[in-house]
C-alpha cells in the first residue's frame, strides 16, 4: 500500500466532526456574513496581504463552536483533517498565526458583529428544529429538537 492510499482513505472517512461541520457548512449564509464583515476587515493597503476573509471567518466559527483560544484553533486547523477541510486549507502555510486570528476576533467584537452572527446561527438552527449542544471539541454536535409550542401569553 502506498502513502497516497492512506491519504485517500482518511479523506473519505466520515467522522462525527466532519458530519457536524458539513451541517454547519450548509446552514451558515457565507456570502451574507462575508458582506457584513468586509467593510470592517483589513484592506491590505499597507504591510502584509490580508488572509482571505472567508478563511478567517471559518476559523473564527471553529474557534467559537469548539471554545478554542487563538493559538489552539490555529493548531487544530493544522492538525485536524476535518478542520482543515472545513477551512479549505491543505498546508500549514495557509493558516494564520494566533495573533492574526485574535486581531480578526477583535474586529468582530469591536464592531458588534460577533453577537449578530451567532444569534443568526441560533435562529437558523431553530427554524430547522435543531439545537447546538456546545461543549468540548469531542461533543459539539447538532441534534434534532422536538418542536415545542409556546402557550399564548395572557
Amino acid at each position: 500500500m502506498t502513502l497516497s492510499y492512506f491519504y485517500d482513505e482518511l479523506a473519505q472517512t466520515k467522522t462525527s466532526k466532519k458530519v457536524f461541520l458539513k451541517q454547519m457548512e450548509q446552514i451558515i449564509p457565507w456570502d451574507e456574513w462575508i458582506g457584513i464583515i468586509k467593510p470592517c476587515y483589513y484592506k491590505g493597503e499597507r504591510g502584509n496581504k490580508p488572509y482571505d476573509l472567508e478563511l478567517m471567518l471559518r476559523i473564527y466559527i471553529l474557534q467559537n463552536l469548539y471554545d478554542l483560544s487563538d493559538m489552539r484553533v490555529m493548531t487544530e486547523v493544522i492538525d485536524s483533517r476535518a478542520f482543515s477541510e472545513f477551512c479549505g486549507v491543505d498546508s500549514s502555510n495557509q493558516v494564520p498565526d494566533g495573533d492574526t486570528i485574535g486581531r480578526f476576533r477583535n474586529i468582530l467584537v469591536k464592531n458588534g458583529i460577533q453577537k449578530k452572527l451567532f444569534s443568526q446561527v441560533v435562529e437558523l438552527l431553530n427554524k430547522k428544529n435543531l439545537i447546538l449542544k456546545r461543549g468540548t471539541i469531542v461533543d459539539s454536535t447538532i441534534i434534532s429538537s422536538p418542536v415545542i409550542k409556546q402557550k399564548p401569553k395572557g
